[in-house]
């Protein structure tokens, strides 16, 4: 954990001022090592889709020591012990996915926490320095850890204001992919009407105090999700942003296409 790193971020957010990241689904750790050497304020390693165990995923966390980048992993669920697990290997903070109530978010903070405040059990890897630093560590993790739920279901809307009452989570992360699923609009981003649930939900976390964050997929939504009052703000995913780069130079050559689910290069639609 690096509590440097991490007063820095929580510094920034104070300030109102907006930080920046990416999420990380490719196993190569040299594009941690840009985003670090870019300055990014945090990454997001995706253990729940995608290819990456945990042998590329502390891969992923080693390029961030000695930097400002804060380094958190998306764990596959809720778990006590998958968020043991990513803690123990160095990880500033956990992204908890399909958080709906303030229960399961007290649940969630209560496993990244040591007693008697959590149930996060002392490892000997990592974070404690292999066991050489357990008393530093154990003294200050409580304090510094991150746990940013992620937002990405109707359900959670109601639940919006006692979420915001739950100590330990001052930071929160949208997925709205699986919340337009989950409202009947499986397959859009965005659909009807979730734009403005989401919103909504972004501005009773806010009044409370939280910062609010969302991955955007182009400069021209970045610049809209930094209008609507989201703070940290994602400039994309590493493999998204290869595909958007490798398009764009398809288009000037002519022979751009849109791939088939079936990663048939036959199947692939020209693009028009």
């Amino acid at each position: 954990m690096k509590t440097r790193a991490l007063r820095a971020f929580r510094e920034k957010l104070a300030a109102g001022r907006a930080v920046h990241g990416l999420w990380i689904a490719l196993d190569s750790a040299s594009v941690t090592e840009m985003a670090v050497a870019l300055g990014l304020d945090w990454i997001v390693i995706d253990a729940e889709h995608g290819q990456l165990d945990w042998s590329q995923i502390v891969e992923h966390l080693r390029a961030t020591v000695r930097s400002d980048t804060v380094a958190l992993v998306r764990i596959a669920e809720r778990s006590t012990v998958l968020a043991k697990r990513a803690l123990d290997l160095g990880a500033d903070g956990i992204v908890v996915p399909m958080i709906e109530t303030a229960e399961q978010l007290r649940e969630a903070v209560a496993d990244c926490r040591y007693p008697p405040e959590g149930r996060r059990g002392i490892g000997g890897e990592r974070a404690t320095a292999w066991g050489q630093a357990v008393v530093e560590h154990t003294a200050e993790a409580n304090d510094h850890v991150l746990v940013v739920p992620l937002i990405e279901s109707v359900r959670a809307v109601a639940e919006a204001g006692r979420m915001a009452e739950v100590a330990g989570a001052d930071v929160f992360l949208f997925g709205p992919s699986d919340f337009s699923a989950s409202a009947g609009h499986r397959g859009q981003w965005e659909g009807p009407g979730v734009a403005e649930q989401i919103l909504h939900v972004k501005d009773v976390l806010c009044r409370a105090g939280k910062a609010c964050g969302v991955l955007a997929r182009s400069p021209e939504e970045l610049a809209i999700r930094r209008e609507q009052g989201f703070r940290l703000l994602g400039i994309g995913s590493d493999a998204g942003m290869l595909l958007r780069s490798m398009h764009e130079m398809l288009r000037a050559a002519g022979c751009d296409r849109t791939p088939a689910a079936s990663l048939d290069p036959r199947d692939a639609t020209p693009a028009r």
